[in-house]
């Protein structure tokens, strides 16, 4: 299969077109879908036009630091919207900026304030207290510290997704953060499968009814449950294909991995995330178990190739344009690897690097970092060890190469900004002329 390339920004952006600019209903697009919501700035809106260069420029991030230092302070303020704020403009600047050095005195600080914020706060306030564990945790780089905030913070995501009281988009960011939180810090699989049944339970509510109709989750709780799926195939990613396959021998739905009728059932959900993010997982476990046995779950096959069929060709028009044309790209390419075993290929481009997503599993890892740093994700390519030991880019470029980069892009500035007003003094000259000649 063909690879797709486009940049880290374009993958986002994409998404952020009308139907009529997105008319190649043949690019494969899956998991873009969840990614247009992710890089919300301190007042909700989305923030863009940040790209590798300008996260690494010289001095680009003294100008934010004495705001985070009073937003980290803020984060433990009396006042509820103040603890907001600061959790807003938190977000921002480590989304932004790749500053492992600047937390290390300031991790335990930022650490309480979210904790506290988790057991005591509500709705919003949970909500953002939560998008901010992803962040710390795959900025900070010391094995004792990360360790840290796992003892820390995992029991209290825990306690706040499980919490049937709690507002559903807190209980999925906690669900995001989980599964992050402990893909990077929890190497013991003791403690990784307890939670991924956990995680489990919560997403079971997307699951076929009694009579076997689709789940009847509203909107807010179908988040919930596409979060927590999300969560749970990343970390199923950390296991070995030969565990997974002894799991599965003996899974009845109701243990640490779901069946695969019942994830199946989940592609019948009215809700395009649920869709999506089930038909992403069939496709990881496949791909997983296949790595151990050729022929794993061949019986299963006939009916999951039917309902990909389906959605791979969905007419329907009480479906969104751009809901159905996502879907279809997205299950075309399930079909494709569950008849052929064939994934598919995307290159990311940033800068001069070129990052490939050429399994399942590596895909869903990717959207999932991508999913907490939004349009961050150009500055953390390029400069977070982690995030480049995990997408297996290497060692970072060399800091030479990188500022002939930047001294390269502001001159190709000036030199359109010159342009610019070229135009616009010929434009007035052309204007004068035709006014004589009239």
């Amino acid at each position: 299969m063909g690879r797709v390339c486009m940049t880290a920004d374009s993958w986002q952006q994409s998404n952020d077109q009308s139907d009529d600019e997105t008319s190649n209903d043949n690019a494969s697009t899956y998991s873009c879908h969840s990614e247009t919501h992710l890089a919300d700035g301190p007042n909700g809106s989305i923030e863009s036009g940040e790209s590798g260069e300008s996260g690494s420029a010289a001095g680009g991030f003294e100008k934010y630091e004495e705001k985070l230092l009073q937003a980290i302070e803020n984060a433990s303020d009396k006042a509820q919207q103040t603890r907001i704020n600061a959790f807003q403009i938190i977000n921002e600047v480590l989304v932004h900026h790749y500053i492992p050095d600047f937390l290390e005195d300031r991790k335990v600080t930022l650490m309480d304030a979210v904790e506290k914020s988790l057991r005591r706060g509500k709705g919003v306030e949970q909500s953002w207290a939560a998008r901010i564990i992803p962040l710390l945790v795959i900025q900070i780089e010391a094995l004792e510290d990360i360790g840290e905030l796992v003892t820390v913070l995992k029991p209290v995501l825990l306690s706040t997704a499980q919490d049937g009281s709690a507002a559903y988009d807190a209980r999925a960011k906690c669900c995001a953060a989980l599964g992050l939180l402990c893909f990077v810090g929890v190497d013991d699989f003791g403690e990784i499968l307890p939670l991924m049944k956990v995680l489990q339970s919560i997403f079971a509510g997307s699951y076929l009814k009694g009579d076997n109709s689709p789940s009847g989750a509203s909107n807010d709780a179908g988040a919930l449950h596409s979060a927590a799926l999300s969560a749970w195939s990343l970390l199923l990613t950390l296991l070995p294909p030969g565990e997974f396959v002894a799991l599965m021998g003996g899974g009845t739905g109701t243990g640490v991995v779901p069946s695969v009728r019942n994830l199946v059932g989940m592609l019948q959900s009215p809700i395009l995330d649920v869709r999506m993010v089930a038909g992403e997982t069939l496709a990881l476990m496949f791909e997983l178990g296949r790595q151990h046995d050729d022929e794993f779950l061949e019986d299963e096959l006939p009916d999951l190739i039917e309902a990909a069929q389906k959605l791979a060709t969905d007419a329907h028009k009480y479906r969104a344009k751009r809901d159905r044309k996502v879907q279809r790209a997205t299950f075309r390419d399930v079909l494709h690897y569950l008849e052929e075993d064939i994934s598919p290929e995307i290159g990311i481009k940033f800068g001069r690097e070129l990052l490939v997503l050429n399994t399942w599993a590596i895909h869903h890892q990717y959207t999932c970092l991508r999913n907490a740093l939004g349009f961050g994700m150009n500055v953390h390519l390029a400069e977070n060890v982690f995030v480049r030991e995990v997408l297996q880019l290497g060692p970072k470029m060399d800091e030479p190469e990188r500022l002939r980069k930047t001294v390269k892009a502001e001159q190709r500035f000036i030199n359109a900004a010159a342009f610019k007003a070229r135009t616009i003094s010929r434009g007035k000259n052309r204007d004068k002329r035709s006014f004589a000649l009239n």
